[in-house]
């Protein structure tokens, strides 16, 4: 397998709510919802950089599509990583999720590793890291 990720998905329990808050509340853009002429099909997905994209698609339609049961939602088994350029843009990232709505599960902080972060949720309880690393600076 050669270490090639073009889409993340992840499970949401109200696809309408995280529309709102990816697009709206974040600033992520998406056409929106697609796919609603299929039986679990509805989905929406979001630009990110260098082609990767974001889904977001109902628990229970994504259950279905890889032939599993719908299970409890855990929020600590999975956590999506947003680096940032310095502190501020940590802190400005942090507050732009707090008036989306998310839950600060983690105020921004220095961290062990010596860079500057801080967590979130989203509505569907999805853990977010906003992440300042001197060593590891991402691309403009």
């Amino acid at each position: 397998m050669k270490p090639r990720i073009t889409l993340i998905t992840l499970g949401v329990d109200d696809l309408e709510a995280s529309l709102i808050f990816y697009r709206d509340g974040l600033g992520l853009r998406t056409d929106g919802i697609v796919g609603t002429e299929f039986e679990y099909g509805a989905v929406v997905f979001i630009e990110l950089e260098s082609g990767l994209k974001l889904a977001l698609y109902p628990r229970t339609s994504l259950a279905k599509d890889a032939g599993i049961s719908v299970g409890p939602s855990r929020a600590t088994e999975f956590a999506l990583g947003h680096n940032v350029m310095s502190r501020a843009e940590v802190d400005a990232v942090i507050e732009q999720a707090r008036r989306a709505g998310a839950v600060i599960v983690k105020e921004a902080q220095d961290t062990f590793w010596g860079g500057y972060a801080g967590y979130f949720q989203d509505p569907d309880r999805h853990l977010w890291e906003v992440a300042w690393n001197p060593q590891i600076l991402p691309g403009e």
